[in-house]
Formats: structure tokens, C-alpha cells, sequence
């Protein structure tokens, strides 16, 4: 359930008429519900109970530090793909051990921050890409901790524009490059 309805034709936002927000803060306004954004958090985690999990938010979506405040107050992780989601996210509040850094073309700069905070891992799309990370690290005297993003060059059969996990997509690494990614993070 969504916490906005109609009430004798007027819209609310929980129990808060928005014509009294819209006044009160002017338009153009953005309004979220806290109600709405627990529920469907927690209608998606719950489907991981019993499994150890950490449920992670796109901060790429909506940066909003208020949503970013509280989804980590509810555990939430945050799944980030640039320096400037990192700073929001810690300063909503959320632990780096429950930020993972995705994305490609991460910076040096980038890289050390995320290192500092200490996040959970960096979800590594190449070879070369590792190296770096590897080699940034071993300069701060830092371990990383890494995860691999995988293309298994499957045809998911949807829109092109929205395909990532096909060979001509560019994203991840192969099977085979994996592999050999994988052996060399292990020394």
C-alpha cells in the first residue's frame, strides 16, 4: 500500500493534506512518504529472511539524504557508482561496511575515499580495474575487499537499451577473464 490517497477529493501524503505542504514550502515540491518507503524496504528484505543479506539501495536513483537516512536506519546497504554517492551516503549517516562501490571508471581519488571509509567491497568489471584498486591499496597498507561483476553473455530477451548481460554490452567480465581475475585477487 501506498501511503497517498484521496480524501473527498483532496490528496494527502499520510495524514498531511499536500495542498497544506505546497503551501507551506511552495512548488515545485517533492514529497515522499516514510510510511511507503519502510513498507516496500521491508516487503523486499523480508524476502531474504533466514539468509544472511545485506538488502542494498541504488543511491544513483534518489540521493535524497533523507532516504538515504532511512533506509540505513532500517539496515539498508547502499549500492554506489561515484565519489560524490559515497559523501552522501556517509553523511546520511550509512556505515561504509554497508557501502559497495559498482560501477565503472572509478578514480584514483575515488578509490582511496572509498578505501578510508572502509567499504564493503568494490564490485571489480575488469582486470585492469582490479590492478588499481589492488595497487592503491597496497600504498594506503590496505587490504580490499572485492566482489567480481560477471557477464554471463546471456540474452535476457528485453529492451535493448536496458541489456547489460550480453557480451556486446561491454559490462563485466567474461567467464573466462573472471577466472583468472579470481586467481590473481586470491595472491
Amino acid at each position: 500500500m501506498h501511503h497517498f490517497e484521496t480524501r473527498n477529493g483532496e490528496l494527502y501524503v499520510e495524514d498531511v493534506p499536500v495542498a497544506e505542504l505546497a503551501k507551506k514550502y511552495g512548488t515545485p515540491l517533492f514529497i515522499y512518504s516514510a510510511a511507503t518507503l519502510r513498507r516496500h524496504f521491508e516487503a523486499f528484505d523480508s524476502a531474504f529472511s533466514g539468509l544472511t543479506h545485506l538488502t542494498c539501495y541504488s543511491v544513483k536513483a534518489n540521493s535524497n539524504l533523507h532516504i538515504l537516512s532511512l533506509l540505513s536506519s532500517m539496515g539498508a546497504g547502499m549500492d554506489i557508482v561515484s565519489g560524490g554517492e559515497l559523501f552522501r551516503s556517509l553523511k546520511a549517516g550509512v556505515p561504509g561496511e554497508r557501502i559497495v562501490y559498482s560501477g565503472v571508471g572509478k578514480s584514483d581519488q575515488e578509490i582511496r575515499e572509498a578505501l578510508d571509509a572502509d567499504i564493503l567491497m568494490f564490485n571489480v568489471e575488469s582486470f585492469q580495474e582490479l590492478e588499481r584498486i589492488n595497487e592503491i591499496a597496497t600504498a594506503l597498507g590496505r587490504k580490499a575487499r572485492i566482489s567480481f561483476r560477471i557477464n554471463p553473455d546471456v540474452d535476457p530477451k528485453t529492451h535493448p537499451y536496458i541489456s547489460t548481460g550480453m557480451k556486446k554490452n561491454k559490462f563485466g567480465m567474461d567467464m573466462e577473464s573472471s577466472m583468472a581475475a579470481y586467481k590473481a585477487a586470491q595472491s
